[in-house]
Parts: C-alpha cells; sequence; structure tokens
C-alpha cells in the first residue's frame, strides 16, 4: 500500500497547475509560426508544455512516497546431539545416528535446520562419532540462547543422557530459549550393579623428599556384603610393588566411603600414578575401577652454606629462619675449617667474612669461579679494602678494627626487586639496632637498596641491606651483625618470628633464584596435558647478543612410551618459534628439541606427561529427570528414540513453528524515483521533437 504526502497543503498543487497553465499560454496562446498547421497541434504542445511544468513545480513541494514493506522470517529448529563417551557405551550409535539423520532430512524440508553436536566443546554440524571426553550441557544450550534468542527459534530437539561433568545445571540458568525444548532422553536410568572410583582429589605439584596426599572417593550401587581391594602404586620407568593397598568393606547398597593415602615424593619428575578397587563381579562396567594421576615432583631443595668467622649468635638465628623453608638445607661452618665444595650450594652466606684476620681471597676466587650467589654479613671491624674487592655493590671505607655505630632499620621507597609486606616495613624500625662497620659507605651502580640505616635520630643515606649482580652473579650485603636480636623481639614483641623469617626469606630466594641464560629455549604451557588436549610447545633463539631470531630451522623430537618417536618441525611467529604437536596417547614424555645457528648446535631437553580424562566412565545412569525439567521450564516434552518419528508432526501441530512477518513503514523522496526522470524526459522531448518536425526551431 502506497500514498504521498507533501510537506505543505495540498491545495499547493493548484498553484502548481496554474503555473504550469500559464507557462503554456505564455508560449502559445498567441504562437503564429504553426498558423498553417491543425490547431489541435498547438493544443498538443501547449498541453505537453503544462504538464511538463506543472510537474518540476509540484516536485518543489517535496512530495514524500509512503509504502509499506512487509519481510517474513523463516522459523529455525536447532538440533544439538550429544556426542560423549557416555551416549556412545549405551547407544546403538550406527542405527541412532541414521534415525538422527533422516530427522534433520524430514525438518530440512519445511524448516531452517541448525545441527550442533556437543560434548567437551560446541561445534555446529560435527560428527555422530561419541567420542567426547567430557560434556557439558550448559555451554550448547548458552550457545543457542546467544546466537538465536532474538530470532525466529520454532523448537530445540536436544539429545543426551543427561549426564554433564563440567559446566553448570542448566536447569538452574535463566537463558533467553523462546521456543520449545524437545528433549530425546538417551542412555539408561538403570540402577545397575557397579564399583567405581568416582572422584579423586591430590595436589599437582609436590616437592622432592616432601609427603603429599590423595584422596579418593569409592563409591558402589548394589553391591552389598562385597569386599574390594583399594590399591595405590606407580606407572612408569622403575615402578615396582604397589606403595598402597587396603581392604574395604561394602556393608550396604548404595555405599559410599573417602580414604585418604599418604605417599612419600622420592622421586623428581612427573610421576604417573594408578588408583584401582578390584573387582566385585557382574559389573556394569569395570573401566571405571581404575584412575590415573599425575603429580609433578619438584627438585626444589637449596643447600645454604652459613660461614662464619667465629661462633656467633647470628648464625642460629639464620639457620632458623633459613629452615622455615621446607626444601631448605642448611650448614654451619668456619673459614678456618671449611674442606667442602661451594659448587655443592646454591647460597653462601658469609658471616663477618672477610675479616682482619682472614681475607678469604682463596674463598672468594672459588666463589667467583662457581658463579655461587653470596652473601655478605659484615662485622664491625670489617677491612674496607677487602670487603669492597670481594664485591662491587657497596664500596665501604673505613679503618680495620674501629669500633662500629649502632643502626637502625628504615624502608627504602621504591624498592621492587622483590617484596616485602607492609607489615614488616612497619615494623623494621622498632627493631633494635645492629652493629655497623664505622666508616662512610657509597652504593655501586649495579645495586639495589633495600634498606637503609638510621644512626640515633638521624636517617642517613647510607645502605644497610643492599643487593644486585656483582660480577654477573647475584649479591646482597647486609651492613651489619647482630641479627639474632632482631629475631628475639620479633618474638618478644610479636609472639611469633614471621617479620625476622620474612626478610632473611625474601633475601635468600632473590639471591637464589638464577636467570635462563641459555640461548635456545622450548617452554610449555603447563606439564600435564590432558588425553584430548593438544600439546602446545614455544621456542625462543637468541643471538650472540641476546637478541630473538627465528631464521634457523628448529625441530623436536618427542618419544613416548615404548620408545614411541614422535618427531616435528617448529613453526616460526613473528620472532620466535610454535608448535602444535596435536593430541598424544596417555603416559610419559621426554622430548629433545634442537636447532643449529651456522656455527653451533643447540639443544633443550624437556619432559611432560598426558594424563587420561574418564569422567565419562564414572557415571553411567542417564538422568532423565534434568531433561523432563528441562522440557518443562520451555514448554517442550520428554521423548525417547522410538518418538523420533513423530517429531516433525509434534512440531506442525504445535504451532510454535512458524514464520514470522515484519511490517515497516518506509518514506523516500519521490524526486529519487527514476521514472519521474523518465516522465518528464518524455514530457519535454515530446513537444521539442514536435516544435522541430512541425518548423518551430
Amino acid at each position: 500500500m502506497q500514498n504521498i504526502t507533501f510537506e505543505y497543503p495540498a491545495w499547493f498543487l493548484i498553484l502548481c497547475a496554474l503555473a504550469g497553465l500559464a507557462v503554456a499560454l505564455l508560449l502559445y496562446y498567441r504562437e503564429r509560426t504553426f498558423k498553417d498547421q491543425p490547431r489541435s497541434l498547438v493544443w498538443g504542445m501547449g498541453l505537453l508544455r503544462w504538464l511538463g511544468y506543472s510537474l518540476l513545480a509540484a516536485l518543489l513541494l517535496s512530495p514524500l512516497l509512503r509504502y509499506l514493506q512487509t519481510d517474513q522470517q523463516e522459523p529455525v529448529v536447532v538440533m544439538a546431539q550429544d556426542v560423549s563417551e557416555s551416549v556412545g557405551m549405551e547407544t546403538d550409535t550406527i542405527g541412532y545416528a541414521a534415525q538422527w539423520a533422516a530427522l534433520k532430512a524430514r525438518l530440512s524440508e519445511k524448516y531452517q535446520v541448525v545441527d550442533y553436536t556437543f560434548g567437551a566443546k560446541v561445534n555446529p554440524e560435527g560428527d555422530l562419532r561419541f567420542t567426547d571426553k567430557k560434556t557439558n550441557l550448559d555451554a550448547v544450550l548458552t550457545e543457542i540462547s546467544d546466537v538465536y534468542g532474538s530470532q525466529n527459534l520454532g523448537a530445540v530437539i536436544l539429545a543426551t543422557d543427561g549426564i554433564y561433568n563440567e559446566g553448570t545445571n542448566p536447569a538452574y540458568r535463566n537463558l533467553q530459549i523462546k521456543a520449545p525444548v524437545y528433549t530425546i532422553g538417551l542412555g539408561d536410568t538403570t540402577q545397575r550393579r557397579d564399583l567405581l572410583i568416582r572422584r579423586v582429589f591430590h595436589n599437582k605439584i609436590a616437592y622432592l623428599d616432601d609427603r603429599f596426599s590423595i584422596q579418593i572417593d569409592v563409591s558402589a550401587r548394589n553391591a552389598a556384603a562385597s569386599n574390594t581391594r583399594l590399591t595405590v602404586s606407580r606407572v612408569g620407568e622403575g615402578s615396582g610393588a604397589p606403595l598402597h593397598t587396603e581392604t574395604i568393606v561394602i556393608d550396604r547398597n548404595d555405599f559410599f566411603t573417602t580414604r585418604e593415602v599418604i605417599l612419600d615424593a622420592d622421586r623428581s619428575g612427573v610421576q604417573r600414578y594408578r588408583i584401582s578397587v578390584s573387582t566385585i563381579g557382574e559389573e556394569v562396567s569395570t573401566a571405571n575401577n581404575r584412575r590415573d594421576i599425575f603429580v609433578d615432583v619438584l627438585d626444589a631443595r637449596q643447600k645454604i652454606l652459613l660461614l662464619a668467622n667465629a661462633p656467633h649468635p647470628d648464625l642460629t638465628a639464620l639457620r632458623q629462619a633459613l629452615a622455615t623453608g621446607k626444601n631448605n638445607e642448611v650448614e654451619i661452618d668456619y673459614a678456618s675449617k671449611f674442606t667442602g665444595k661451594f659448587s655443592d650450594y646454591d647460597l653462601v652466606v658469609l658471616h663477618q667474612l672477610p675479616s682482619v684476620r682472614q681475607a678469604i681471597s682463596s674463598t672468594l676466587d672459588q666463589l667467583q669461579r662457581s658463579r655461587i650467589p653470596t652473601l655478605f654479613i659484615l662485622g664491625e671491624g670489617a677491612p674496607a679494602r677487602a670487603v669492597s674487592s670481594a664485591q662491587d655493590l657497596l664500596n665501604f671505607t673505613g679503618t680495620a678494627g674501629a669500633k662500629g655505630n649502632d643502626v637502625s632499620a628504615r624502608a627504602v621507597p621504591g624498592f621492587n626487586l622483590f617484596t616485602l609486606s607492609e607489615d614488616l616495613l612497619q615494623s623494621l624500625p622498632k627493631f633494635p639496632p645492629l652493629t655497623a662497620p664505622f666508616g662512610e659507605f657509597v652504593v655501586g651502580p649495579g645495586a639495589s637498596t633495600v634498606l637503609k640505616q638510621r644512626i640515633g635520630r638521624v636517617d642517613t643515606d647510607y645502605p644497610l641491606i643492599v643487593v644486585g649482580e656483582s660480577r654477573g652473579v647475584r649479591t646482597g650485603v647486609i651492613a651489619g651483625s647482630g641479627l639474632w636480636q632482631w629475631r628475639l623481639f620479633d618474638f618478644l614483641e610479636y609472639g611469633k618470628h614471621e617479620h625476622f623469617d620474612e626478610l632473611i626469606s625474601q633475601l635468600s630466594q632473590y639471591l637464589t633464584v638464577q636467570e635462563d641464560k641459555r640461548r635456545f629455549r622450548v617452554s610449555l604451557p603447563e606439564n600435564i596435558f590432558d588425553e584430548n588436549e593438544a600439546v602446545q610447545l614455544d621456542a625462543e633463539l637468541y643471538n650472540s647478543n641476546y637478541e630473538l631470531i627465528n631464521d634457523p630451522e628448529a625441530t623436536v623430537l618427542i618419544t613416548g612410551p615404548e620408545g614411541r618417536e614422535y618427531p616435528f618441525a617448529f613453526t616460526r611467529t613473528t620472532n620466535a618459534y610454535t608448535l602444535n604437536a596435536g593430541t598424544l596417547p596417555v603416559g610419559n614424555y621426554r622430548f629433545q628439541a634442537t636447532t643449529n645457528t651456522g656455527n653451533e648446535n643447540l639443544t633443550f631437553d624437556g619432559r611432560f606427561s598426558v594424563q587420561a580424562v574418564e569422567l565419562e566412565r564414572y557415571v553411567l545412569e542417564a538422568d532423565h529427570g534434568l531433561l523432563r525439567q528441562l522440557s518443562d521450564r520451555y514448554g517442550g516434552e520428554l521423548l525417547f528414540p522410538a518418538d523420533l518419528e513423530t517429531l516433525p508432526t509434534r512440531l506442525e501441530t504445535s504451532g510454535t513453528v512458524k514464520p514470522v512477518r515484519f511490517e515497516t513503514i518506509n518514506t523516500r523522496s519521490v524526486v529519487h524515483l527514476k521514472w519521474i526522470f523518465f516522465v518528464l524526459l518524455t514530457l519535454f522531448a515530446g513537444e521539442w521533437f514536435m516544435r522541430r518536425y512541425f518548423g518551430g526551431y
């Protein structure tokens, strides 16, 4: 339906007609050129001139054409099929897949059909393979809500067994699905005889020589008066006898128990442990009687040597503070008697060394050659020249053997090499003074000041604690002794040693962290991958100036269980390398990455593990109650595979799957209509032709 409106009153059209008539009369009323022609010719040309000018004048009134536009949106039917393992184990997948395809073909004849498969992920038009290791029912409904919530969604057909092991319960989600949800109940809801390891809780990381806990939930159904044996053993290289065994008595049909097992982390690396329960006979599935877990055992032990000039209370205070780190092994020895190897230690604390009587020049040379991080604690009679030559973080000038100063600590704003708690920084000024050597202190160019000295009530710029790199090795200097007083005061004032222990712990952690200086490095986002997760490796190559390059080709050889090898070549990124090795079988793996820069071969060795994902095997009873709840909430029905043939009829009978029409009123200027131009062209061209043909020009 169309009509024309004007921005001016409609009676203005009369003026337009009169204006056109005036022009026509002016030209043809006393026209003598065509006196020999029939009078009708003059009237015809005048009529054309009148119509043309009247139409032009009418267009000046800005006429608008209003019309009604009707659009039709066809209904969408979404079909979502669960392709997880739990469905495949309880369904005749070949026959069912044929039924599902036939239903899709029938619905496609009348409706726009969108097909999804879901399990661990939601995939449009995925294959019906029923191999996914996880089920996220909420994800597929959220996808449908987000994509089709504002469209003409006619119906949702959701085929699943109702078992989900990822995501939230969709029955409690407020989804924007404004269409009936027809659920197809797959699987078997029968409670059958079964024994299973329902859940296992454990730390993913443990430390060497430490102990860790495994919490095991064991469940059984319809198995009263049975016994099973719980076994925990190590799997892989060097596996031996079971690490833990115990008997579990099943005393009721609906049985559940939790057992805790404590194991020793006696081997470093990723360790694979198998938790299993012996079968009880006539079980619906024995695949859920076993579960493998992986624990990354880190060798994070730190050997720390407290090398002293002489016995001192500071040594005990430092040892107790450092020993709070579970993986710190602390030894105390004296410079005059030490015969060990400095290369065996991760940190050496030199207490009141060098001294007047013991310059320890050979010790300092060994530490420098072995590149061992060192913490200097200066005594009040420290020899200035020996201290300054031993490191370049702190330049000290003073008189050897002179009486020291009593100095307190004050925090340095802006220090950021490591973090000290606000509570510690506020407590430090209250601590008793240390005894610092008498003299002047100048901070070296590569040093960062942690604390400064306060002498009496005067805040000085003399450093009390400095850290940094000295000759390529992380080094620290505490310009004072008497630390035992700090630890004692901490306990007397606050009832604990946390402030002092935090300070010493942060210092030792900073000094013992070693930067990776290797020019070719490979990193993994995690050490343990799921079996349905792609193994990703990233590599970086540095030239002699430690600039990232990726010109040479980089390869990696991954060796898995039973010695099977997987060779790959890295893909270059902007300035590094990456590799997606895809999914790998369950087991422990080691890899060696290699590259050649042109004049040397560089390698990098590493390890990772792939763990099984067997969530779909632990709960086999379908949850049709959840499906019925979803259908009732959205106005659909719970159906079963036998009802698939009747589903198109149900949709048609329900009347919800129908097209939606939208009517829109549009307005456009008549001037923009092309046919107006051709009408004007015809009127004026016709008049011009007649005048020219009959001699008017």
